[in-house]
């Protein structure tokens, strides 16, 4: 039976194939379009990324080019003012010129006045009464006379005053002296490591200028190279102590205004850190004139401290004193005594407060009243510093010496307070989303809430308001009550060395870690500042973690340099000119007064 093959079928199969064919060539499409637009959004997200890399190139340029335009303007108002605080200097000489020739010639003529009064006055001369008058009234209008100059002194003064703290304040930066020292015995003392190499007592670092201080590297076989270091000050050998604190004093006329301030001395062992600081006195020095000669920075700013408290009203500030030492990467407080009341140093911690503050709790403050009471509690304790023997310094420190004192300032009179309450509203009125009083203090409610301007209304003319409708409590009472507190802090840092030169053994090995560690960290804190990173290492020793507000605080800084002149130092006294050199880079904020802000307990 032959078969026949249904066309029908036949076409139904191939609409059915072709169909399928149709159907997988679009699903290819729908699949080719889908992986099209990844691509596209590929490429949109590149281009995304090349023009954000532009612009943030652009905006970087932009920010350098703002930055070199600010430190321009910055060094010419610097120029103006430096120039007119020297013309206002010269001003007041002659003011005070004029003041003092005025005077003489005022109590020379109030003499002569004196006695024709006196001659007037007897019954021979009675007839002369009106020349009495005369000479009365002559005498009242000198005393005018007088009362006025006195007063033009004094507001030559006050402007002197506000231009040395606006220069401190454009400068910003911390400042750095260097002081180089004499030649000393020790220096001619031959070491194994430099037998080959040049006479180590040759003087190599030299102060050229007031600002300048230049080293020549010596190698053997090979040319001298001199390397050019630039200070605020180079102090030269022949540069007495009474010569470095000059340099030093302008800096305590401000702590009184509300400045917290810092001196501390930087170098290797043997530099003369510590005679910088402390002083020294040698046994055929016992008179009273060579003593005060060989003062350091440290008896001499407290004596300077307390003749600017000296002027100022009575009972106004206490001052009390702490003295610290960093020894193996732990802090000891010196002044604290034990049970039978014999001074020994206790272990304290350092730790960070809600402010960002380095603070030491449970420190011994001692109150002061005179300069000889800081020195007589700092040479009572300093026989607990760490000492120890070396080969380049038999009295080589092996801590570093911190001693503050704490200012406490209180408002003398209603005028202070009213003037403290106008600064804070200023600041207010520039920082209008800046917490007032404290964060603590802010209401929950929003209603609750005032501005500036009513709380300082509200404080002023209704002090009984309760604390449910303020958002501080009693912050009138508190203010009045609260003395604002600054600091005077003098560090002696113990000394750089190498183990190999300076021949430490055992134990001390351990003392020399610590204390290289520790200036690393110093050196390593400083890096960072300079550098503008996010990330500042105060944690990574005890001593920057200490001196956080000093480093990168708003207090005023001054890092003395203590180098040694000869060959046999030269590698150390660049390791110092160095770090000097990148603390001159570190960019500080302003100085702040610490009176300018409210504090409520």
């Amino acid at each position: 039976m032959p078969l026949f093959i249904n066309r029908d079928q036949i076409f139904a199969h191939q609409v059915h194939l072709l169909e399928h064919k149709l159907r997988s060539k679009e699903e290819r499409i729908l699949e080719l379009e889908t992986e099209n637009a990844i691509l596209h959004l590929r490429l949109a997200e590149c281009l995304g990324k090349l023009r954000q890399d532009h612009e943030e190139e652009s905006r970087a340029l932009n920010h350098h080019r703002h930055q070199s335009d600010a430190q321009n303007i910055t060094r010419s108002s610097l120029a103006t003012l430096l120039s007119d605080v020297q013309a206002l200097k010269q001003d007041l000489s002659e003011v005070v010129a004029v003041y003092v020739s005025f005077s003489t010639e005022l109590e020379e003529q109030s003499k002569t006045l004196l006695k024709k009064v006196a001659q007037a006055s007897s019954p021979l001369n009675g007839h002369r009464g009106d020349e009495v008058q005369s000479l009365q009234a002559r005498v009242a209008a000198l005393e005018r006379s007088l009362e006025e100059e006195t007063e033009r002194c004094r507001a030559e003064r006050r402007r002197r005053k506000e231009l040395h703290n606006a220069v401190v304040e454009l400068r910003g930066n911390i400042r750095v002296h260097c002081r180089v020292r004499p030649v000393l015995p020790f220096d001619h003392v031959q070491s194994s490591t430099s037998a080959s190499g040049p006479a180590p007592s040759e003087e190599v670092v030299c102060a050229i200028s007031d600002d300048t201080v230049m080293v020549n590297c010596l190698k053997t076989g090979m040319p001298g190279q001199n390397k050019m270091f630039e200070f605020e000050r180079v102090h030269g050998p022949e540069d007495s102590q009474d010569a470095v604190f000059e340099e030093v004093k302008p800096l305590l006329t401000s702590l009184l205004d509300g400045y917290n301030v810092c001196i501390m001395a930087y170098g290797q062992t043997g530099s003369g850190k510590t005679h910088t600081m402390m002083g020294s006195q040698s046994p055929a020095e016992s008179s009273t004139t060579q003593q005060e000669a060989q003062r350091g920075l440290i008896p001499q700013a407290a004596a300077e401290l307390f003749r600017l408290i000296s002027e100022k009203p009575a009972e106004s500030h206490t001052v009390e004193v702490s003295v610290m030492e960093v020894y193996n990467n732990e802090v000891f407080d010196l002044l604290a005594q034990d049970e039978q009341g014999n001074t020994a140093g206790e272990r304290r911690d350092v730790i960070t407060t809600s402010s960002g503050t380095s603070q030491v709790p449970s420190l011994t403050h001692e109150p002061v009243c005179s300069a000889s009471d800081v020195m007589r509690i700092i040479s009572s304790i300093l026989r607990f510093r760490a000492h120890c023997p070396t080969l380049v310094h038999t009295e080589s420190s092996r801590s570093h010496l911190i001693v503050t004192l704490t200012i406490s300032s209180k408002s003398p009179n209603a005028l202070a307070l009213a003037r403290r309450l106008q600064r804070a509203k200023k600041d207010m009125q520039h920082s209008p989303h800046k917490e007032w009083w404290s964060p603590r203090c802010r209401r929950a409610n929003p209603a609750a809430r005032y501005s500036s301007d009513e709380l300082l209304a509200s404080t002023a003319s209704s002090p009984s308001r309760s604390p449910a409708h303020s958002p501080c409590p009693s912050p009138r009472h508190s203010i009045a009550q609260t003395p604002f507190r600054t600091k005077l802090q003098l560090v002696d840092l113990a000394g750089s060395e190498c183990v190999g030169m300076s021949g430490v053994t055992g134990a001390a090995l351990w003392e020399v870690s610590c204390i290289n560690r520790s200036l690393s960290a110093l050196s390593d804190v400083l890096g960072a500042l300079a550098e503008q990173r996010p990330h500042i290492p105060y944690r990574n020793s005890k001593l920057t973690h200490l001196l956080q507000d000093v480093i990168g605080g708003d207090a005023k800084l001054l890092v003395m340099l203590c180098v040694s002149p000869t060959q046999r130092f030269v590698t150390e006294s660049l390791q110092s000119l160095g770090l000097g050199t990148r603390a001159r880079q570190v960019q500080k904020e302003p100085p702040r007064r610490k009176n300018n802000t409210l504090k409520v307990k």
